[in-house]
C-alpha cells in the first residue's frame, strides 16, 4: 500500500467516452418523457462526488428546466472497503418536500447507501423518489432498492473516471476505466464508492 492508501495497479480502459455520451444522452431523453409537465415539482438530487460528471452531461441533455440540489451520502471512505456506515448531508425539508425527486447516483453497489437516501428522501415528505444511475452492480446487491434509469450494468469490477474515482484520484478520465492491481494485490476488494 503506498502512502496515498493505492495499492500498485495498473487502469485498463472499460468503456469510451462515446459509449458513455450516447447512453447518457439516451437517458436524459427517457427521463425528460417521464416528467414533462412535471418541471415545477421535479428536483433532481446529484450524490457527490462521483456522480459530478455524469450529471452535467446529463442535465446538459435534459431539455426540462428543473431544479437541482446536490448532497453527500456515502458509506465508504478512501479505502476499498465500506466503512459500514452511511452518512447523510441533504438539502433542508423544505427543499424536499412535495417534489418529485430524482436521485442521480454514479454507481449502485450493495444498496444500502441508496436505501438510507431513499428512505430518508421520504420521511422529508418527497412525493416520489426514482433514481438514475449511470453503473448498477447487481451480482453486490445486499439491499433491494428499486432502479429506475440505468445506463450500464456492469461486473463487480474496481471502476474509475468519469468522476468516479480510487482515493481521489481519476475522476477527470474521459471514460470509465477498471483498477488492476499489479502486485498480486486482492481483486477481490472492489469499488470504494458511494452505493
Amino acid at each position: 500500500m503506498s502512502d496515498n492508501g493505492m495499492i500498485p495497479h495498473t487502469i485498463k480502459p472499460y468503456l469510451s467516452k462515446e459509449k458513455i455520451t450516447k447512453r447518457v444522452e439516451q437517458m436524459a431523453g427517457e427521463l425528460a418523457s417521464a416528467y414533462i409537465g412535471l418541471e415545477d415539482k421535479t428536483l433532481f438530487l446529484v450524490v457527490l462526488k462521483g456522480a459530478f460528471v455524469f450529471a452535467a452531461d446529463l442535465l446538459r441533455s435534459f431539455p426540462l428546466n428543473v431544479r437541482v440540489e446536490f448532497c453527500r451520502a456515502a458509506s465508504y471512505g478512501t479505502g476499498m472497503e465500506s466503512s459500514g456506515e452511511v452518512r447523510l448531508d441533504l438539502p433542508p425539508e423544505e427543499v424536499i418536500a412535495g417534489r418529485y425527486c430524482v436521485i442521480v447516483e454514479d454507481i449502485i453497489d450493495t444498496g444500502l447507501t441508496l436505501d438510507a437516501l431513499i428512505n430518508e428522501l421520504l420521511r422529508m415528505r418527497a412525493r416520489k423518489v426514482e433514481v438514475c444511475a449511470l453503473l448498477s452492480k447487481p451480482s453486490r446487491r445486499k439491499v433491494d432498492v428499486p432502479l429506475n434509469y440505468i445506463g450500464f450494468e456492469v461486473p463487480d469490477l474496481f471502476f474509475v473516471g468519469y468522476g468516479i474515482d480510487y482515493a481521489e484520484r481519476y475522476r477527470n478520465l474521459d471514460h470509465l476505466a477498471v483498477v488492476v492491481p499489479r502486485d498480486g494485490g486482492d481483486p477481490e476488494k472492489r469499488d470504494a464508492k458511494e452505493d
